[in-house]
């Protein structure tokens, strides 16, 4: 490999389109359901024109482009040809207007990619921000994940052309935080590449596996266990549309995949279909299952290796360390059910509040640091103090560390609620619902749920002499909000329960009304 950067070690400082040459060009790079595959050959070409048709327009790197798109082959590829040549802003196609025009002002976007003809709500909103759109146009003849980029985008001169560097800007998400605004994570090549490889590392990944992917795109989850750290040795990855419990054994069947990785939700859904299922299971034998960003329940862990008859591993992982942190490792090492195994890249350790670093069977604050890591939250001192400490990164979560180095989350010392895995900000739900006319005070909060480990509740308090149901509320919300941030159960109080100082308290807020 030729890294962008040769005074540096390839291994943890290179690019995007680095890992792209690391592979064979007659490999499969992406697949998907009843596609031809796009080879890697194919894949490089197609990154390399699609980066100059940026430029032509306009764009370069570090350019924010805002990607909105169905889950599946194009997502998957444009991810990688945009991230090698500008930085890729991937949003969830289920939000709301309200939700497209904060994110695309907010990320500083360039331009917006959509699918041709789409009518996105993001469309909207880029015009009313006077941000450009280009389409992506494709044709079914072709492989899995080409495109031609249509349309003008900002025009101007492209003063920074070229594939990006190593430190420059590949991936740009939001974090939910207890604060009303979500805070940006910027994520530099080093950081992805890092983490691909660190992911790489912890399953084995060789030029022979190919992952089925069914998580959502614009997560970090997806971007990176399943589609960046294959590609990083030239394994290759089967798109699907997203998951689908009723499809996921006939793509099984057609992908042959060595794994899949997937969220615990989606586990659970795949076990229940299972004994149907049980000749695709035994046709397709797996190397591993992965599991992670929420918590595994040891039970699943266990049915899931009974079923498929393979080792399953928990990761641990977060937005601001380009996804994972620690992970189960695989035989013959042992696999700690109830734990999220042992550091599998970042340096990780357990302080307290003080910034002392703990001894093992100590609870405390789960703290990291490695090249994996954002450098810092975008335009937000306030929140990188917060959140940095000697140069550890407090994940805002509990836990504690045994002496063989096995890492057990005890608990959130933030208020993000965590459906699933989707990470939602209680007071982005506050606000929405507090714009109703008949509000005069909320607050949302978590509630637990069995299959999803939380899910979004709301207290609210009507304003004298006007009325309003809990429907009606949700309504209304569900008008502003993705579908997954709509609270499922709002109660109508005489009073909401506050704290010592009079502030509203989310945290045990659940148990005090009764719902846990």
């Amino acid at each position: 490999m030729n890294p962008s950067d040769p005074g540096t070690d390839p291994d943890q400082y290179a690019t995007v389109w680095d890992l792209l040459n690391t592979s064979r060009d007659r490999d499969v790079a992406i697949a998907a359901p009843e596609r031809d595959p796009f080879l890697y050959a194919g894949l490089r070409q197609h990154v390399t024109s699609t980066v100059a048709a940026l430029n032509e327009r306009g764009i370069g790197r570090n350019d924010r482009v805002a990607i909105v798109l169905p889950n599946g082959p194009e997502m998957a590829s444009s991810f990688l040809a945009v991230g090698a040549g500008a930085t890729t802003a991937p949003l969830n196609p289920a939000y709301r207007k309200r939700e497209f025009l904060f994110y695309l002002s907010d990320l500083g976007t360039k331009t917006l990619l959509l699918e041709e003809g789409s009518d996105s709500p993001a469309r909207d909103a880029a015009n009313e921000l006077g941000i450009s759109v280009l389409e992506l146009r494709t044709d079914p003849s072709q492989p899995a994940g080409a495109f031609e980029l249509v349309g003008d985008g900002p025009g101007g001169t492209c003063s920074t052309s070229g594939m990006a560097k190593y430190d420059d800007i590949a991936l740009i998400l939001h974090t939910s935080g207890t604060t009303s605004r979500p805070k940006i994570v910027p994520l530099s090549h080093r950081n992805v590449c890092c983490s691909a490889q660190n992911i790489q590392r912890t399953l084995g990944l060789t030029k022979e596996d190919r992952c089925l992917n069914v998580m959502p795109l614009f997560h970090i989850h997806g971007l990176m266990a399943a589609t960046l750290s294959p590609v990083s040795v030239g394994a290759s990855v089967f798109c699907t549309p997203g998951f689908n419990a009723l499809k996921f054994f006939a793509w099984l069947d057609e992908a042959r995949p060595s794994y899949y990785t997937a969220v615990p939700t989606m586990h659970q859904a795949i076990l229940a279909r299972a004994s149907r299922n049980r000749e695709v299971i035994d046709a397709t034998p797996l190397r591993f299952i992965r599991s992670s960003s929420s918590a595994l329940p040891p039970q699943v862990m266990e049915e899931l290796e009974e079923v498929f008859g393979v080792p399953v591993v928990e990761a641990y992982a977060m937005t601001e360390a380009a996804h994972q942190m620690t992970c189960n490792p695989l035989p013959p090492c042992d696999r700690k059910a109830g734990t999220v195994g042992v550091a599998a890249g970042p340096e990780v350790s357990i302080m307290d509040e003080a910034g002392t670093h703990l001894k093992a069977d100590s609870v405390g604050e789960i703290v990291i640091r490695g090249d994996n890591v954002t450098d810092g939250y975008e335009k937000n001192p306030e929140a990188n103090a917060e959140a940095f400490t000697d140069g550890w990164f407090r994940t805002g979560d509990q836990g504690v560390m045994d002496a063989a180095g096995y890492l057990t989350i005890t608990g959130r010392l933030k208020e993000i609620i965590n459906r699933g895995g989707e990470k939602i900000s209680p007071r982005e739900v506050d606000e929405v619902i507090m714009d109703h006319p008949a509000i005069q005070q909320v607050v949302a909060f978590a509630v637990p749920h069995d299959k999803l480990g939380e899910q979004v509740a709301a207290a609210a308090v009507l304003r004298e002499g006007m009325e309003a149901t809990p429907q009606e509320i949700r309504e209304f919300a569900a008008g502003q909000l993705a579908d997954f941030k709509v609270p499922k159960e709002i109660l109508i109080l005489e009073e909401i329960p506050k704290g010592p100082t009079g502030k509203l308290q989310r945290i045990g807020l659940a148990e005090k009304l009764g719902l846990a």
